[in-house]
């Protein structure tokens, strides 16, 4: 440990200091010179003891001795936490250092260059496709269904369904789109009918009383079949009556629902019935629970295409996000605002929690902890105080020669 070893360092020149000066002034006698030596060794013995005492006493109380003013830093472990927390919020945590801080930072850059790498794509697009279950599970299939239906209840409150089909069918009369609607209903029901003629001409037997001759029955079933067909080539025709009376039906359709409030009552009606519909419920949650089943199963595979289109869209972005120096400045913009309100905004709490780790510390905790990352340095003081010491007892006993003189 560096501490343990600058303190070895500092002691062992204290002990050389005392060495020095014990063998000095038994040398002195025969030689005069070693004034000068025993001199810079007395002073600096002083100097590096009053060093030591003044370092240690921040910790501890020196050689254990409960001497006033000393183990500064356990007595006032409180008080400094305290100053600590404040000189925090006042001095560390303000919008300005904040802002200043990440003036330089590209947020966006570096989340876009760090999704770019494909083992951050992956893990990222299995974090968001692995919370999928737990999300899928905090939902029932009836709160599915009730969910859709007060949505569209709540969406459609506010909406006027009749006069809004009125103009759906605006535009598909516009278009002629109801003329091919039509077409191809007559179509469907024509087809219909040739492929079921058999069944047809069977139900028309069955329904015959016994007694009716057969030749009746078909005859009967050829007239039904010539008559429905008739109908269905009445209606195709254009130019026909029934075209007439279809165009007519459908202006007077168009004209009540958007004027009509009976309409507009009738369908909220309908949709109100419709939503509350066990089937309805049924039919949701069952679209729901497959849609869970899938989801579920995609989750769970490693090589599922849910992940891998997860995993496509985060490197679109990243890609999308490090080329576009607008959309980045934007965002970063935003992730720094952002950051400096969250940061500022809570910086008592986060000054608080400072404060409450080092009232938690008992008085011997906290001073280790501090000596530990200050006290290196301290003991340099000893060093340097020892060896300034030695300088200014030759300096003076120097002076004190030459004042001698006179």
């Amino acid at each position: 440990m560096r501490l343990r070893r600058i303190r070895r360092i500092a002691t062992c020149l204290l002990a050389a200091m005392a060495g020095l000066f014990l063998a000095a002034r038994l040398l002195q006698p025969q030689y005069p010179w070693l004034g000068f030596v025993a001199a810079f060794a007395e002073a600096a013995m002083v100097g590096g003891l009053a060093d030591w005492f003044a370092v240690t006493a921040l910790f501890r109380h020196p050689l254990g001795l409960p001497i006033p003013h000393t183990a500064i830093i356990p007595r006032n472990k409180d008080r400094i936490g305290a100053n600590i927390a404040e000189f925090l919020e006042h001095n560390f945590i303000t919008p300005e250092v904040v802002r200043n801080e990440l003036k330089d930072v590209d947020l966006a850059g570096v989340c876009a260059r760090w999704l770019a790498l494909e083992a951050n794509n992956r893990a990222v697009a299995e974090r968001i496709v692995g919370t999928i279950p737990a999300v899928l599970n905090m939902i029932e299939d009836r709160d599915a269904a009730s969910f859709v239906g007060g949505t569209l209840a709540s969406s459609l409150k506010d909406v006027k369904l009749a006069p809004l089909m009125g103009q759906v069918l605006q535009v598909l009369v516009a278009n002629g789109q109801h003329v091919r609607l039509l077409q191809k209903v007559l179509g469907l029901v024509g087809n219909a009918l040739e492929e079921n003629r058999g069944y047809i001409r069977q139900k028309v037997h069955d329904h015959s009383p016994k007694w009716m001759p057969k030749m009746v029955d078909e005859k009967f079933y050829e007239r039904l079949m010539d008559g429905i067909q008739s109908i269905l080539d009445d209606m195709a025709d254009e130019q026909g009556e029934w075209r007439e009376r279809f165009q007519s039906a459908i202006a007077e359709l168009i004209e009540k629902l958007e004027q009509s409030p009976q309409y507009e009552a009738k369908l909220r009606g309908l949709l109100a019935r419709g939503i509350t519909h066990p089937l309805f419920r049924e039919y949701v949650a069952g679209v729901w629970a497959d849609i869970r089943a899938r989801l579920h199963a995609a989750s769970e595979s490693p090589e599922s295409r849910l992940l891998l289109r997860t995993q496509a869209a985060l490197r679109i972005f990243s890609t999308a996000l490090e080329q576009n120096d607008t959309v980045r400045t934007k965002l970063n913009d935003w992730l720094k605002s952002f950051a400096t309100e969250a940061i500022v905004e809570r910086r008592s709490l986060i000054v608080a929690v400072v404060q409450k780790v080092i009232d938690k510390w008992d008085a011997d905790t906290i001073a280790q902890k501090l000596e530990l990352h200050v006290g290196s340095d301290l003991q340099f003081i000893r060093i340097n105080g020892t060896l300034v010491g030695g300088v200014v007892g030759v300096l003076l006993y120097a002076l004190s020669l030459g004042l001698g003189r006179f």
